[in-house]
């Protein structure tokens, strides 16, 4: 899954919007969404409300997380903690870009927002690459990591599984250089066993003559 495709899901989140324009229900295959009534606010997908607002047919009004206050609050929370915290939205990065690009007249404080969303994906991006390596470097064959978005699992999908098939060469690697050295003693001690065994052996035999 490429971020595109990871976008195209975050499409599918809903938003507020206040249409100017009314119509009846609208059936689509991921489920009906209206009736539409001007001046009235209706949830529909971003997806569908970017393409009302681009035709100047609706005004978008932010979603509940998308505020400025709000966002540094959970900046701050995400710097002093060890773990990930949880996101207000699974799809926070890509609803944010859709959100802003289509209708930053409509939102409040949007550089504000853009800036504090940025913010916290570097941060939770730093994050994720120091407990990446701190997994690499113990050796370890499974992790477990909390409260990760989609397009945080995405960013680092295609490095990871690259990153443990090489551990585990190099972990094959060294396990047959171990057992081929641990081997080569046992034999070694075995070799020296038969010398001392048999020395006694034609001592004696050579006194007895």
């Amino acid at each position: 899954m490429d971020p595109s495709e990871v976008e195209f899901l975050g499409e599918k989140e809903l938003v507020t919007v206040v249409p100017n324009f009314s119509f009846d229900t609208i059936h689509l295959i991921s489920g009906s969404v209206g009736p539409f009534r001007a001046g009235l606010p209706v949830k529909i997908p971003i997806w569908l409300a970017v393409n009302l607002k681009q035709q100047q047919k609706c005004r978008i009004i932010n979603q509940d997380w998308m505020d400025a206050e709000s966002l540094n609050e959970a900046k701050e929370e995400e710097k002093l903690s060890k773990l990930f915290t949880k996101m207000p939205s699974n799809h926070y990065v890509d609803e944010t870009q859709l959100l802003l690009s289509a209708a930053s007249d409509d939102i409040h404080e949007a550089d504000k927002i853009r800036t504090a969303v940025k913010d916290l994906w570097d941060i939770r991006m730093s994050k994720l690459r120091t407990s990446i390596d701190a997994f690499l470097k113990s050796d370890g064959m499974h992790a477990k990591l909390d409260h990760l978005t989609a397009m945080e699992i995405n960013s680092v999908r295609p490095l990871l599984p690259h990153a443990l098939d090489q551990m585990m060469r190099i972990q094959t690697i060294t396990k047959s250089t171990q057992l081929q050295q641990h081997l080569n003693k046992i034999l070694e001690i075995l070799q020296h066993t038969k010398r001392t065994t048999i020395l006694p052996i034609v001592s004696s035999n050579f006194q007895c003559k």
